[in-house]
């Protein structure tokens, strides 16, 4: 009896060390959605637009590599992409087709192709936020890779 006790025992030792290494990519998401928006007059435009208002924990991504798991939206057919629209839902349901807010993609530039799937795909890189450029989104991974088709 006493062995189970110590083996259930190491086992449980042993799990937040597996935890810790394991990617947290469902929480990126969630941490992304922590924005606000405030109008203010874009002179290029004549009017007043909706510009990001990041919050600290999003800030806090900026420059860090994050692993991600969303839906490639491809730009240029259904092929191997350098550059794509990285969703956190699928096409259907994306903030282009499906209504979803634009803190729910991403532009990616990759540093080989990935090869286009309508299944979930894994990727990392260096997060880019952006308040300033009204014609990108407001994220966007660079020098991403594929970690898991």
């Amino acid at each position: 009896m006493v062995r189970i006790i110590v083996f259930f025992f190491l086992i449980g030792l042993s799990l937040p060390e597996m935890y810790a290494q394991q990617p947290l990519t469902d929480n990126i998401w969630k941490t992304l959605s922590k924005i606000s928006y405030k109008k203010e007059y874009d002179e290029l435009m004549g009017f007043k637009i909706d510009k990001p208002v990041f919050g600290e924990s999003v800030k806090a991504l900026e420059g860090k590599e994050i692993t991600i798991k969303g839906y490639i939206i491809p730009v240029e057919g259904y092929k191997s992409h350098k550059e794509f629209i990285f969703s956190a839902f699928p096409y259907s349901m994306c903030f282009f087709c499906g209504g979803a807010g634009p803190e729910t993609v991403m532009e990616v530039e990759a540093t080989e192709g990935i090869k286009y799937s309508a299944d979930a795909i894994i990727i990392k890189g260096i997060m880019k936020l952006n308040d300033k450029d009204i014609n990108r989104l407001m994220y966007k991974l660079v020098n991403a890779k594929l970690v898991k088709s």
